[in-house]
């Protein structure tokens, strides 16, 4: 048998995690190496020595989100494949992330064979042609125009964070937040962070 392709999964849900780690270890040509529940206990990981292929990620991390992981790993260790796996749509965000480095995307309504397929051929370094990606429109909505720091500024306020706390999980000052903030509004045409909240509502992007 050739050898097994080394897994390791980011979620911060337990019990989605440790269902993922049972699913990959019960396959013959997959293992898991390692696993974290948070962004910065990833980046720790990925600044060690540990062997990873395959980089299965959520999005919704805390203390730093995943947007953010997979940027950082992108740049650090470029020979790990990253696989998004996301209750974010797929539609929505699919082109984003995969334009920013990830193998593909797939929503947590996936069926395992996708999931273990998407791992399986990330790690065997299939062509990105092969790859799954989500569907995307000719004519781009406008948070679809952001710039990559932006759209993090733009996710990281959807998913509840303060200014500060995006300066400091970004590495920005606040002030630096502050200006992203205002290239959103200008982009999204709305006035407030509270209409940027609105208008992700609007385009289906939040419940």
């Amino acid at each position: 048998m050739s050898e097994k392709r080394r897994v390791f999964v980011a979620d911060d849900h337990t019990i989605v995690r440790e269902g993922i780690v049972k699913l990959v270890n019960e396959q013959e040509d997959l293992v898991v190496v390692g696993e974290a529940a948070d962004g910065r206990a990833v980046l720790l990981a990925m600044d060690g020595p540990l062997a990873i292929d395959v980089l299965l990620l959520d999005l919704s991390l805390p203390k730093v989100d995943g947007t953010e992981v997979l940027r950082r790993v992108r740049e650090k260790r470029p020979e790990i494949a990253i696989v998004i796996l996301s209750a974010w749509p797929a539609d929505q965000f699919g082109p984003r992330m995969t334009g920013l480095g990830a193998w593909a995307y797939l929503s947590k309504n996936s069926a395992a064979e996708e999931v273990l397929a998407a791992l399986r051929g990330a790690g065997a370094g299939q062509r990105a042609s092969d790859r799954p990606v989500a569907n995307s429109r000719a004519d781009k909505l406008p948070h679809e125009k952001l710039s990559p720091r932006e759209y993090q500024v733009f996710m990281l306020l959807l998913r509840g964070r303060s200014n500060v706390e995006i300066a400091a999980e970004l590495d920005l000052t606040p002030g630096t937040v502050s200006f992203y903030f205002s290239k959103v509004r200008e982009k999204l045409c709305v006035r407030t962070n509270a209409e940027i909240a609105q208008y992700a509502h609007r385009a289906g992007l939040i419940d």
